[in-house]
């Protein structure tokens, strides 16, 4: 399994050996180090690797995370789970070791997660997908009201029921783009591009595992 965490910076078009053309994201790589390894057999559980990436002040960190990574500070740590019974791939298994971009290749199947756009407080229109009411008939400040919400007796039992659609937050929203392609792998200037998509805005921090 091969895993690393990457910021999002901007869309491109790569051109393929046989002439087409791929939209695709660049991510920016930074150098993580691997900070705690768990497996089945220990104290977890689970089997387990846990980087962190970039640089924060340690002015910044509670005590317990600076003893849990050796007085470093990281400005983000992650977790990744592992099949039962694997440790990681070669050396990514020990603490201290130091992954890249070079960790995938051209042409390797992966998937990566991240939150979406944070859009703010939004109308079922935008939110749901709602139609809004009639542009007619005397209708002047209803175009894009939810319209009923029921609870006035029947099966809602004189409530609205849980989980009804309704205005409110959107975005923010941890999503997984699955089967996408790595386009192509610049170790040294850190940098990958993967096909199509990815959730977030320039300067989301995303997991890119391995399909």
């Amino acid at each position: 399994m091969k895993f690393i965490l990457a910021t999002k910076e901007n869309m491109t078009r790569v051109f393929a050996e046989d002439g087409r053309a791929y939209a695709g994201t660049i991510l920016s790589v930074a150098p993580m180090t691997v900070t705690q390894v768990k497996t089945a057999e220990g104290k977890d559980g689970y089997a387990a690797v846990q980087v962190g990436t970039g640089e924060r002040k340690t002015k910044n960190i509670s005590k317990a995370v600076l003893g849990h990574t050796g007085g470093k500070g990281y400005e983000a740590i992650r977790e990744f789970r592992l099949p039962t019974g694997q440790a990681g791939d070669g050396d990514v298994a020990e603490v201290g070791a130091t992954l890249d971009a070079s960790v995938f290749a051209k042409g390797d199947m992966v998937e990566v997660s991240g939150l979406t756009k944070g859009k703010g407080f939004a109308g079922v229109v935008k939110r749901h997908g709602f139609h809004g009411g009639p542009r007619s008939h005397g209708q002047k400040h209803t175009e894009r009201s939810p319209g009923s919400i029921g609870g006035s007796g029947g099966r809602a039992g004189g409530r609205v029921v849980k989980g009804k659609k309704m205005a409110g937050r959107m975005g923010t929203d941890r999503v997984t783009v699955a089967n996408l392609k790595v386009l192509a792998v610049d170790a040294k200037a850190g940098m990958i591009v993967i096909s199509g998509a990815v959730p977030g805005r320039r300067g989301t921090l995303l997991e890119v595992v391995s399909a």
